[in-house]
């Protein structure tokens, strides 16, 4: 499984009440367990700063991914940035892998 990092960044009048939020992470988590059966969340958090979400998730390739942020973004209410991410483990798993010197 690769590992994705989702910046979301929800529309000002999207939503009119706390209530909503609920609301509409409802909705959404139901699209993607119903259209992406083997994506693993591993993070939600709500954050400060220019998006309102940072969420972390398991997915078997890119396109498992880009259904997911399509899925967010069909509802309307939100933009979307994702990136591919590698652990830090496996990481220094691949530096120990390369040349000491070039």
């Amino acid at each position: 499984m690769l590992t994705f990092v989702m910046l979301t960044r929800l529309s000002p009048t999207a939503l009119r009440s706390p209530a909503s939020f609920e609301e509409l992470e409802s909705s959404v988590m139901q699209q993607i367990r119903s259209k992406c059966p083997q994506v693993e969340w591993v993070q939600n958090l709500a954050i400060l700063g220019p998006c309102d979400y940072l969420d972390i998730f398991r997915a078997p390739d890119h396109e498992t991914a880009l259904e997911v942020c399509t899925i967010i973004r069909s509802f309307g209410h939100a933009s979307t940035e994702v990136w591919s991410a590698t652990e830090w483990d496996r990481y220094k798993e691949l530096l120990h892998k390369l040349p000491k010197k070039p």
